[in-house]
């Protein structure tokens, strides 16, 4: 019994150092990731590549780095690695400096598939233990998390255009430095993550223990279903928003390109705000509700801002951006929650198919784009948040337990 309670006393509070910890690891690895597309007009005219070798490469990156993820999440399900981040970092590194000094387009398909083996290995990885480490507020730790893949994500150009673009595609190498950075950052979490898992075993041999599913497995099958269609609905529309933009501005308002990047930077900051907000509200209020009002709440400014001008689109697009960020913590969170012991398959797979749809997508609006003009992407992709609607069949899993 005292194994059992040094377990609970471990994970009964949210150790936030090691939140900290996984926010800053997950802003340094995304901000590796960024790295990649930031550098393709450098690559792209360093070795002679058409647009389609360029798809190619990003093809390669995308295939690692999300249909991967599920695999490694089940992996680690069945036998946890306390080195499972530094490994996958590992891979990045070697992968950052590979793409810094490859010649050949094999090569470089090479470097891009190691980042995206690390992507897939830290993403369900990080996030299992950042769950693990929230505790009860698992919303909020899930936020502070993901807010820090956010940032990472967006300030990687700003890095590349100061430090690789004056130089040459060779100066990528400095970005080890936040790869060594990353490493120390995840010194902490190691350390927790070993301990846990020493508690954990100990008190698997001294007593018989077993964790029910919420729903039978029919109807798990049939609900994980309904959030895949809510990431899609989700997913489409954010990569109009993030890919295309600042395109629309400058087509619709003959905005600056300059212009452009400053209000597309006030919609990177709403998503950024809408993460961090989502998952604490879904603890205190529970994970549907949150799902249900972020995507489907996004309808009325989805809708109306093809129909505004500059000023109110500019705020619109903050609104669409915030209420629909908020709903990814609740989603993963609760497909967590539907199969409690697969955290890292369940991590994997929602990462892993959350990046596969919006590169896709980003792929098929461009064409659409190009057939029809990027007004009419804004008119189509407005409607897809009214696929939030399905929501309705989410069964009430807060319910359910406090009725057991």
């Amino acid at each position: 019994m005292s194994f059992l309670k040094k377990l609970h006393r471990l994970v009964e509070m949210p150790a936030f150092h090691v939140l900290l910890a996984l926010s800053a690891a997950h802003c340094l690895n995304d901000l590796l990731q960024s790295v990649i597309t930031a550098v393709y007009p450098m690559l792209k005219e360093d070795l002679g590549l058409s647009f389609g070798q360029i798809g190619l490469i990003t093809l390669v990156y995308q295939l690692a780095a999300s249909i991967f993820q599920p695999v490694v999440g089940y992996a680690f399900d069945r036998r946890p690695f306390v080195g499972s981040l530094p490994a996958g970092m590992c891979c990045t590194a070697a992968g950052i400096l590979m793409f810094a000094f490859c010649s050949t387009l094999p090569g470089i398909l090479a470097a891009v598939f190691m980042v995206g083996i690390g992507s897939a290995t830290l993403h369900p990885e990080a996030s299992r233990i950042t769950s693990l480490a929230g505790h009860e507020r698992r919303g909020f730790a899930q936020s502070v998390f993901q807010v820090g893949g956010n940032f990472g994500g967006s300030i990687g150009p700003l890095l590349v255009a100061v430090i690789v673009a004056p130089h040459g595609r060779r100066y990528v190498a400095f970005f080890l430095i936040f790869a060594a950075l990353c490493f120390w950052a995840m010194t902490p979490i190691c350390r927790w993550y070993g301990r846990y898992l020493r508690e954990l075993r100990t008190a698997e041999n001294s007593s018989e223990s077993s964790v029910s599913l919420p729903l039978s497995k029919r109807r798990t099958i049939f609900v994980i279903a309904v959030i895949i269609l809510l990431i899609f609905s989700k997913y489409i529309y954010m990569a109009s928003l993030s890919s295309y933009y600042t395109f629309y501005l400058i087509d619709r308002f003959g905005v600056s390109v300059s212009q452009s990047q400053i209000f597309l930077f006030v919609f990177v900051v709403s998503t950024a705000i809408g993460t961090l907000v989502g998952g604490p509200v879904g603890d205190r209020y529970g994970r549907k509700a949150v799902i249900w009002i972020s995507i489907l709440g996004t309808a009325p400014f989805s809708l109306l801002m093809p129909h505004v001008g500059l000023a109110l689109t500019v705020v619109l697009s903050f609104c669409a951006g915030f209420m629909l960020s908020s709903a990814f913590p609740a989603i993963l969170l609760y497909a967590q929650e539907l199969l409690p012991t697969k955290l890292g398959m369940i991590s994997g797979l929602f990462f892993g198919f959350a990046f596969g749809v919006g590169g896709i997508a980003s792929a098929v609006l461009g064409s659409l784009a190009d057939s029809y003009g990027i007004e009419a992407v804004y008119n189509f992709c407005a409607y897809t948040p009214l696929l939030g609607v399905v929501a309705a069949f989410l069964p009430d899993l807060r319910a359910r337990r406090a009725g057991n």
